[in-house]
C-alpha cells in the first residue's frame, strides 16, 4: 500500500514539475528547463522508456550529462536523508 502511494506521489510530482516547466517556458519568472528536467528525473525512476531517453541525451551531450549526473546524485542524497529522517 505504501509503495503504491509513493509511486503515485512521485508520478504526480513529476508531472507537476513538467507542467510547471512548460508554463515556465513562456513566463520569464520561472525557470522552465530546470523544472522540466526535475520532472523528467522524477518520472524516469518509474519509466524505463524515459530512463533510456535520458541516457541517450547524456551520451549525445556528454558535458551536460556529466553536470546532470552530479545534480542527480546530489538530489538522491537529499532524498535519502529525508527518508532516513522520517524512519
Amino acid at each position: 500500500m505504501a509503495r503504491t502511494i509513493r509511486r503515485w506521489l512521485i508520478l504526480g510530482l513529476g508531472w507537476f514539475f513538467v507542467i510547471l516547466g512548460i508554463v515556465g517556458l513562456f513566463l520569464p519568472i520561472l525557470q522552465g528547463l530546470l523544472f522540466i528536467l526535475i520532472g523528467l528525473v522524477l518520472l524516469s525512476g518509474e519509466s524505463v522508456w524515459l530512463r533510456r531517453r535520458l541516457d541517450r541525451l547524456r551520451a549525445r551531450y556528454p558535458r551536460a550529462g556529466a553536470r546532470f549526473e552530479v545534480v542527480e546524485a546530489r538530489a538522491r542524497r537529499w532524498l535519502e536523508r529525508l527518508r532516513v529522517g522520517r524512519g
